[in-house]
């Protein structure tokens, strides 16, 4: 069964598909609309006493429900100024070093770095010998996606490819998986190095926003893009820690890289399924 439902995915229209869900997520259908929200929270057990509106009527759209905000205070963020923190709700898939610029997927599959982030080979010679984290968000999580810790935003790639699902079993299947779906790469500046923020799109994702930028796919793109952003001077874009700096419509995952020597350990239980929340203790600073 699980293979079939790896091959089902290299066979379907995944950009079409997402595409058109994208639409139906936007669209105002009043009761239908809340119908289906309310099976979306049954479906998924979510706990919508944690969003800042609880009631399924409060969204126009399931858009709207799906990157809602939650209440003032629900997630607080760790007053630790050695360590930086969860930027998502989710579950880690991976975390450890950048070995010989590969980075570990699943079990039996590795991608290189480089191709996460769309080979752009500067950026990539920065998180040489580093460390990385992936963290996949699942349908009832939080979608909106935090700084780690102050930066200054100073580059952005959008990278087309392929929208296969980005869950357990599709990474545990298809090999270098996050660096063939298509992705949004953002680079800040930080007090410990460069940080990547790459928020990599899957089957369904309808759209990946930034807060600077707005959306930024759709439309699909067919060519590699990039964006270089001033760092200092009235222009400058910086986030403080834990502060919104993108969001998915409908789920999937983010990699974080970080330049060598930048963390000097995990925090604890922060392993492999660990379930994360957006502002605890994520990586202890060298």
């Amino acid at each position: 069964m699980d293979k079939l439902k790896i091959a089902l995915q290299y066979m379907m229209p995944k950009h079409l598909l997402s595409r058109l869900v994208g639409k139906l997520a936007a669209a105002e259908l009043g009761m239908v609309t809340t119908s289906v929200i309310k099976w979306f929270i049954k479906q998924y057990k979510i706990d919508m006493s944690e969003a800042a509106q609880s009631e399924p009527e409060a969204y126009a759209s399931f858009n709207a429900f799906f990157t809602r905000a939650l209440k003032p205070g629900i997630r607080p963020l760790c007053d630790d100024d050695d360590y930086i923190v969860h930027p998502v709700d989710g579950a880690v898939s991976q975390c450890g070093s950048i070995k010989s610029g590969r980075i570990f997927q699943a079990k039996g599959h590795d991608y290189s770095a480089l191709a996460l982030l769309g080979d752009q080979v500067d950026d990539a010679k920065r998180f040489e010998g580093g460390d990385f984290a992936t963290i996949y968000l699942a349908p009832k999580d939080y979608h909106r996606i935090h700084m780690p810790i102050k930066g200054t935003l100073s580059k952005m790639t959008y990278v087309p490819g392929e929208l296969f699902s980005v869950n357990p079993l599709t990474a545990e299947n298809v090999p270098g998986l996050f660096a063939l779906n298509e992705r949004v790469v953002a680079i800040f500046e930080t007090e410990i190095g460069p940080i990547a923020m790459v928020l990599v799109g899957a089957t369904i994702v309808a759209s990946i926003e930034t807060v600077w930028a707005g959306t930024v796919t759709p439309p699909t793109g067919k060519k590699v893009f990039t964006w270089d952003y001033p760092t200092e001077g009235p222009e400058a874009l910086t986030l403080d820690k834990g502060e919104e700096m993108g969001r998915f419509k409908l789920g999937s995952t983010v990699v974080m890289l970080f330049a060598k020597d930048a963390i000097e350990e995990f925090a604890d239980g922060v392993k492999p399924k660990a379930v994360t929340r957006m502002g605890q203790a994520f990586a202890k600073i060298d």
